[in-house]
């Protein structure tokens, strides 16, 4: 299956190094092209990604990112920029982001990042990894009724889940750990995802920081 994209960079060169990346790929191909965020908006209902600049003239990355995610649930977000900033990483995850990567990428990661995302699986790059890390451990957590009650809706299954997709675990490896087939571990996923209503598995990340089920530097479950 052919994964359409939507370029969303105000910067033409930026938009043609990427198209023609893109478009030499054989399962992907650029279905369209924005210079600001209204644009984007526009022409995502066209796309199963959408790789989003953050500042762009008048409606940036970031709004268009969340006008994207609550309208077209089904379409993913990868941010690309020059910045990874601790919060440019958290609030385009709030946002609904997918994943976070800085324009230096390699050819072949973007290739796999688009690939990884377009399955609904999160990705960040290791500096925008350490920035969100660093937004949780200076920043305050849920109060610990409010956390409770939020998590009360989840089974011990799926609170084990939950850690192990925080620790960055895919489906194989968290049913490898768990000792289940891939299959009830996806299933384990997205009944998770749903419970806690979060758009992807980068929103549970959030989810379980936010709520101290993990703790930065803490170890997977299993």
């Amino acid at each position: 299956m052919t994964i359409k994209i939507v370029l969303a960079d105000d910067q033409e060169l930026v938009r043609a190094g990427f198209k023609v990346l893109v478009n030499a790929t054989p399962d992907m191909e650029v279905v369209g092209e924005a210079s600001d965020g209204h644009e984007a908006v526009r022409l995502a209902a066209e796309a199963d990604v959408v790789l989003m600049d953050i500042r762009m003239p008048g409606s940036d990355g970031l709004t268009a990112t969340r006008r994207i995610t609550s309208a077209l649930p089904h379409v993913r977000v990868l941010v690309l920029t020059t910045f990874e900033v601790d919060e440019y990483v958290f609030t385009a995850l709030r946002s609904g982001a997918s994943g976070f990567l800085g324009k230096g990428v390699d050819p072949n990661e973007l290739q796999q990042a688009i690939r990884l995302v377009a399955r609904g699986e999160q990705l960040l790059s290791p500096g925008a990894t350490r920035a969100l890390i660093a937004r949780f451990l200076r920043g305050p957590l849920q109060d610990a009724d409010a956390a409770t009650e939020r998590l009360a809706v989840l089974t011990g299954r799926e609170r084990e889940v939950l850690m192990l997709v925080a620790a960055g675990l895919g489906n194989d490896e968290i049913a490898r750990g768990l000792g289940i087939s891939p299959y009830t571990a996806k299933t384990h996923v997205n009944r998770t995802q749903a419970k806690l209503k979060a758009h992807d598995r980068a929103q549970l990340v959030m989810l379980a920081y936010e709520t101290g089920l993990v703790r930065p530097g803490s170890p997977p479950a299993a």
